[in-house]
C-alpha cells in the first residue's frame, strides 16, 4: 500500500508547533480526523496513546510514527507534521522530533499498519529524503518528494503499473486480437509480438490473448470484448469463436499477425471489417472458427487442428522410443532391440503408447475442427482403426494398416458425416433432444465410421501404403538422396508454413513405418536456416541492421533445438535473398543425411537428441555443409549495408 495512497493534502501540517508529546499527538489525530479516516475520534486518540504507554514511538533521527489500530478507524490512513522547532517526544536517541508521521488503521486481520510502518520506515532512513521533507516549501512538494522516494525505493510497483492495462470498463481496449500456430511454439507468440509492438508505434491500445502449445494465456474478457472496437484472428488453427458474435473481426493467417500487422490494425481501425455471426456450436475450439473462410482455407484450418493436437504425443513418445534403443545397445541386431533390459522395455512401451496415439488424436481433432465435439468420438474411432487396419477382406491374422493417410481421411469423413448425423436428427422431436449426445451421436458416429474405414478405407489406402513402403524402402542411394533434398527443402520454404508442416508430418510419418532416415532429412532441413542466417550474422555483420545483428545467438539456439521460426523476421523483411539460399541450402543438407545413411527415431529435438541419431558424426557434418551454403548464398545475394544502417 503506497504513502501517497494514503495521505492527504488535508492531513499534512508543515508548519506544526508543540509542547509536548501529549500535545503533538493530539494535533495529528485531529489532522488524521481531517482526512475523513475516524469515525470516533476519541476511542481513537485513546488507542494510540494505550500505544505509545507501550513504548515509545519516537525511532531516533527526528522521526516519530505513532499509530493505532480500532475500529474507531473506517478506513487506513496517514497524517503528517513537521515542526521545525522540534519537540520532545522521549525519542530512542534522546533527540527532539521534527517529522512526526501517524498511522490509522481499521480492526481487521491483514495488520495494514505494520505495512505502513514498514515501508515508512525503510523510506526515512535516507537522510536526503528526510531533509526534503523538512524543507518542503508547500504540501505539492512535501508530497511530491515522498511519491519521488517510493517510485526510487520500490522501481517494481512503477514498471507494474505502466505495463499493466488500464481497466476494461475505464479505458478499453480499442483492438483485441487471438494468435494460434498449429505447434503453438514460434508463430503464435511472434505474431502476437508483432501486433503489440505494430499498435504501440501507431498509439493504439491492443490485448492479444496466445493459443500456445501451454494453453490459452492472456485470455480475452466477455467485458472486453464488449467494449473493443474490432478483433483480429492471426490463427491457422481452430480457436473458441462463439464469443465473438456480433462483433466486427478479421480472420486471417497467423504470419500475416506477423508480416501485415500495421495493415490488420489499419483495417481493424477503418470501420469496414465485416461483423462475425457465429453458426452455433460451443464456446470450445472446434466448428466455429472456420465461418466464412474459403474451402481450402477450411480444411487447411481443420487439417492444423489435428497436427497441432497430435504433434505432443508424437514428440513425447517418439523420444521414448529413441531412448530405449539408446540404452539398448547391447542387445543391437537382435529381436529384443529396444526392450532387452527392464529400462529399455519402460521406455519402449510407454513411447509406443504415446506414439500410437498419433493417428486416432489426428483423425479425432480434424473431425472436432468441422463438426464440433461430437465428432471428437467417430474421429478417434477412425483413427484407430485406421492404425488397426482390419478389414473382413483380409484374413483373420492379416494387417494391413491405412496409416496415416487412413487417418486424414478418417478425420474429415466423421467431421462431415457429424454434420450430416446433425441435419438429419434436428427433424427428431424436441423430446428426444438429450439423448443426441449420449445415444445417436456415438450409435451412429460410430456404427457408419466402423462401415466406412473397414469397408471402404482400410483396403486401398492400406494397400497403397504398402506398395508406398516397398517403393521407399527399394529406392536406390540417389533416389533417396533426391527424396531427402526435396522433403528437406520444404522443411525451408515457408518456415513452418503449410509446406514445412506437410514435409514434417511425412517425416513423423515415415517414423511408424521404419523410414528413420526420411525423419532426420526432414530434422536437418528444418535445423539449416536458422543456424546459416546466425553465421551469416557473426561473419557478415556489415550485411545487417544491428537490430538483426542482435538477434545471433537466438538462431544459433533455435536452429540447433530443430525450430525453424528463427528465420521467418529475416524471410519476411527480405524474402527474394533468403529463402532461396536456406531452401537450397536444407535440400543439401537432407541430401547428404540421406547419403551418409543417417536416421531419426525421434520426431524433434535437433542437436539435443544428438545421441539417438544413426551416423550422427554424418549428421553433423552434413548439418554444417548445408548451412555453410545456405549463409554462403545469403551474403553473396545480401549487399554490404550503408554505415548508418
Amino acid at each position: 500500500m503506497k504513502i501517497t495512497d494514503l495521505l492527504k493534502k488535508q492531513s499534512i501540517c508543515l508548519d506544526g508547533k508543540a509542547d509536548s508529546k501529549e500535545q503533538v499527538i493530539r494535533e495529528m489525530v485531529d489532522l488524521m480526523a481531517k482526512g475523513g479516516n475516524i469515525n470516533d475520534i476519541d476511542t481513537y486518540r485513546e488507542t494510540v496513546f494505550k500505544r505509545e504507554e507501550e513504548g515509545t514511538t519516537g525511532i531516533g533521527e527526528g522521526i516519530a510514527i505513532p499509530h493505532g489500530k480500532t475500529e474507531a478507524v473506517s478506513a487506513p490512513g496517514l497524517a503528517a507534521m513537521v515542526l521545525p522547532e522540534g519537540v520532545d517526544y522521549d525519542s530512542l536517541d534522546g533527540e527532539p522530533a521534527h517529522l512526526i508521521f501517524l498511522i490509522a488503521a481499521p480492526n481487521t486481520e491483514d495488520n495494514v499498519h505494520l505495512e505502513v510502518l514498514s515501508r515508512l520506515s525503510m523510506l526515512l532512513m535516507d537522510e536526503d529524503f528526510r531533509n526534503n521533507l523538512l524543507h518542503a516549501k508547500d504540501v505539492d512538494e512535501f508530497l511530491a518528494y515522498v511519491d519521488a522516494a517510493e517510485k526510487e525505493k520500490f522501481p517494481e510497483e512503477a514498471e507494474e503499473k505502466a505495463e499493466a492495462p488500464a481497466d476494461a470498463s475505464a479505458k478499453p481496449y480499442q483492438i483485441l486480437a487471438v494468435t494460434a500456430c498449429p505447434t503453438g511454439i514460434a508463430h503464435t507468440y511472434m505474431a502476437a509480438e508483432g501486433l503489440e509492438k505494430k499498435a504501440k508505434e501507431m498509439g493504439v491500445t491492443i490485448k492479444v490473448e496466445t493459443n500456445g502449445s501451454g494453453g490459452a494465456k492472456n485470455v480475452l474478457t466477455p467485458e472486453e470484448i464488449a467494449a473493443c472496437d474490432c478483433i483480429i484472428i492471426a490463427a491457422d488453427k481452430d480457436v473458441a469463436m462463439v464469443r465473438f458474435d456480433g462483433k466486427p473481426l478479421i480472420s486471417t493467417k497467423v504470419s500475416d499477425g506477423i508480416n501485415k500487422a500495421q495493415e490488420l490494425i489499419e483495417r481493424a481501425l477503418s470501420g469496414n471489417a465485416p461483423v462475425y455471426h457465429s453458426k452455433g456450436g460451443t464456446t470450445e475450439e472446434g466448428g466455429t472458427s472456420s465461418d466464412g473462410d474459403t474451402i481450402g482455407r477450411k480444411i487447411y484450418k481443420s487439417l492444423m487442428n489435428g497436427v497441432s493436437h497430435m504433434l505432443p504425443f508424437v514428440i513425447g513418445g517418439g523420444i521414448l522410443i529413441a531412448l530405449s534403443f539408446l540404452i539398448d545397445g547391447a542387445n543391437a541386431g537382435t529381436a529384443a532391440f529396444g526392450s532387452g533390459t527392464p529400462l529399455a522395455k519402460f521406455f519402449n512401451t510407454v513411447g509406443n503408447t504415446a506414439f500410437g496415439m498419433m493417428f486416432p488424436i489426428l483423425a479425432g481433432y480434424i473431425a472436432m475442427a468441422i463438426g464440433d465435439r461430437p465428432a471428437l468420438m467417430p474421429g478417434i474411432v477412425g483413427g484407430l482403426l485406421a492404425k488397426a487396419g482390419t478389414s473382413v477382406f483380409l484374413a483373420e491374422d492379416a494387417w494391413i494398416s491405412s496409416g496415416f493417410f487412413g487417418a486424414l481421411i478418417a478425420g474429415f469423413a466423421a467431421g462431415y458425416l457429424m454434420i450430416g448425423l446433425k441435419k438429419l436428427f434436428d427433424k427428431l422431436p424436441k423430446t428426444l433432444e438429450g439423448t443426441k449426445p449420449v445415444l445417436l451421436y456415438p450409435f451412429f458416429g460410430i456404427l457408419i465410421m466402423g462401415a466406412f474405414m473397414i469397408f471402404i478405407v482400410n483396403p486401398p489406402v492400406g494397400a497403397f501404403n504398402t506398395w508406398l513402403n516397398n517403393i521407399l524402402s527399394g529406392m536406390g542411394e540417389s533416389s533417396k538422396m533426391l527424396l531427402g533434398a526435396v522433403l528437406a527443402g520444404m522443411m525451408s520454404i515457408d518456415f513452418g508454413g503449410p509446406f514445412n508442416k506437410a514435409a514434417y508430418v511425412f517425416g513423423t510419418a515415415s517414423i511408424a513405418s521404419g523410414q528413420f532416415d526420411i525423419m532426420a532429412s526432414v530434422m536437418i532441413g528444418g535445423m539449416v536456416p536458422p543456424i546459416a542466417i546466425a553465421l551469416a550474422t557473426t561473419f557478415f555483420k556489415n550485411r545487417f541492421t544491428k537490430s538483426e545483428q542482435q538477434t545471433t545467438i537466438t538462431n544459433y539456439i533455435m536452429g540447433l533445438s530443430f525450430i525453424t521460426e528463427g528465420a521467418i523476421p529475416f524471410a519476411a523483411s527480405d524474402p527474394l535473398r533468403i529463402i532461396p539460399p536456406c531452401v537450397i541450402g536444407s535440400a543439401v543438407a537432407g541430401a547428404l543425411s540421406m547419403m551418409f545413411g543417417c536416421g531419426s527415431r525421434a520426431p524433434h529435438g535437433g542437436i539435443f537428441v544428438i545421441g539417438i541419431i544413426d551416423n550422427p558424426l554424418m549428421f553433423l557434418i552434413a548439418l554444417v555443409v548445408g548451412a555453410v551454403v545456405a549463409m554462403a548464398g545469403i551474403v553473396l545475394l545480401k549487399k554490404p549495408l550503408k554505415a548508418e544502417q
